[in-house]
């Protein structure tokens, strides 16, 4: 299986950052299957975020709901950095 950009990017963070094994790291993985406490969750989110330079809604994420895998992580960046790349610049013209 091919991995995207964002998944390698994401794959990085949490082998480098926060120690996970990369056998550990699929797409299917469930956050809450990282070993990672809510605390480091949090931080894993906000690493992530500044990585792709977004922020991601709460209400399109929630780290902390049950069965949200690392594919979905990718999905939600990848619309966030979709919907930005569309946006009006700040201060253009109405």
């Amino acid at each position: 299986m091919s991995s995207s950009p964002t998944f390698n990017s994401i794959a990085t963070i949490l082998e480098t950052d926060f120690r996970v094994a990369r056998t550990n790291i699929a797409p299917a993985t469930a956050l809450s299957d990282l070993g990672l406490d809510s605390l480091a969750l949090m931080e894993f989110v906000f690493a992530v975020e500044d990585a792709f330079h977004l922020r991601i809604p709460e209400d399109r994420l929630d780290p902390r709901e049950a069965g949200i895998t690392l594919q979905r992580l990718c999905e939600v960046i990848d619309a966030e950095n979709e919907a930005a790349t569309h946006a009006e610049p700040v201060g253009a013209p109405a």
